[in-house]
């Protein structure tokens, strides 16, 4: 009689742990540190300049969002902003050891007579690899962007494939280079857009190189020569990045500048002259400084609620980004955003840290501002046969 009840409350039980997890429906809780209130009255914020420019954009270096932007996805000729992926893919390679600082590269002959802005370094001379960094950032030589192609990858156009296959990394979706110096062609091509992504990767992911764009002079051979970015001299705060200009191209300009914790970038494409470039570049940077601010929300692991874990080892765990949450807004705004997660009902183990269990979502205003994947702090894993069991019942009756 005994097993004949066991074998009975065995099936009841597994029935009820059956019916329990077919339930798909989500369970919304407002995550930690969310305003409850979205803000009274949102801060005016003016229409962004004007600017007479084919394409430009401004985007925030730590958000990554684009606060103004006219034909941010408009295919324009480059020029010399090339050199900034030049430069990202040569500082890649020494991070990774396959170059050095020090090294010495043998000037070619190929490299050596590149036209348009030079270093004048000399065939057959011997030249470190940091003054050729130097002598393309400072002094836009094609001659020095040629040779670091060349010592990086064997050859330029081994070197130029490097850094197609990096925008595709960075998701440059509408750029394709065809030379390493950014000379005329008519499939060497990218986007105002394109380009802000790829200030951003390399002012975040190379800080110690980075501090070669606000050098506002370097000589080599005798030879003096100023940085073209004329903010430089003008706006304390500018620190980078990158001219360039063709008869094609137009005038360009590539503008970074921090203020206070926030660092922002212009990308200038495509102008009649070099006042016209600098002058948008300022309006730009101007405007974004003065109406916009950026908040961290969030650090990555840091507990944004904590829920219900049935048939599990523990029955609770923190739900958690996996990267710091970064937002910029119009000023005085942020303590109206409210976050909620959302995660499945019931959450059932296992769970791994690595793998996304919901969603959090942001509002400002009562409209969407962004969604994020959230995760488990911890590994959840299921439990034995009797807690699964327990657990069935308690969610019959949860």
């Amino acid at each position: 009689m005994k097993a004949i009840t066991s074998t009975l409350l065995l099936a009841a039980l597994l029935a009820a742990g059956c019916s329990a997890s077919d339930d798909t429906s989500t369970t919304t809780v407002v995550a930690g540190d969310a305003s409850a209130e979205p803000a009274a009255e949102p801060t005016p914020v003016p229409a962004p300049p004007e600017l007479p420019a084919p394409g430009y954009v401004l985007m925030d270096a730590a958000s990554g969002q684009i606060l103004v932007q006219k034909n941010d996805d408009q295919r324009l000729e480059p020029a010399s902003l090339t050199k900034i992926m030049t430069a990202y893919a040569v500082f890649h390679a020494l991070r990774e050891g396959r170059i050095a600082l020090d090294d010495m590269v043998t000037v070619s002959a190929h490299a050596r007579a590149q036209e348009g802005s030079r270093m004048f370094i000399e065939v057959g001379s011997q030249v470190s690899v940091e003054n050729l960094i130097r002598g393309m950032i400072v002094q836009s030589g094609n001659d020095a962007t040629v040779s670091l192609a060349e010592h990086t990858a064997g050859s330029e156009p081994v070197f130029v494939d490097l850094m197609n296959q990096y925008a595709l990394q960075l998701g440059m979706t509408d750029t394709h280079f065809e030379n390493s110096p950014g000379m005329p062609s008519p499939t060497h091509y990218t986007t105002a857009r394109d380009m802000a992504r790829l200030s951003r990767a390399l002012v975040n992911e190379f800080p110690d190189y980075y501090r070669w764009y606000s050098e506002r002079e370097f000589t080599w051979n005798g030879i003096t020569q100023q940085n073209r970015n004329g903010l430089l001299a003008r706006d304390p705060s500018v620190d980078g990045i990158k001219t360039g200009h063709t008869e094609s191209a137009g005038y360009c300009l590539i503008s970074s500048a921090k203020r206070d914790a926030m660092r922002l970038i212009s990308v200038v494409m495509g102008t009649k002259s070099i006042g016209a470039r600098e002058q948008a570049s300022e309006a730009l940077l101007n405007y974004g400084f003065r109406f916009y601010e950026t908040r961290q929300l969030y650090a990555a692991g840091q507990p944004l609620a904590t829920v219900r874990v049935w048939k599990g080892t523990r029955d609770a765990v923190a739900l958690v980004l996996d990267q710091p949450l970064i937002v910029t807004l119009p000023r005085g705004q942020a303590d109206g955003i409210v976050a909620r997660v959302d995660v499945p009902s019931p959450l059932l183990a296992p769970l791994e840290p690595s793998a996304s269990i919901g969603t959090l979502q942001l509002s400002l205003g009562g409209e969407d501002l962004l969604t994020r994947n959230i995760y488990p702090d911890a590994q959840v894993a299921e439990a034995g046969l009797v807690g699964r069991l327990i657990d069935s019942v308690k969610m019959k009756f949860n």
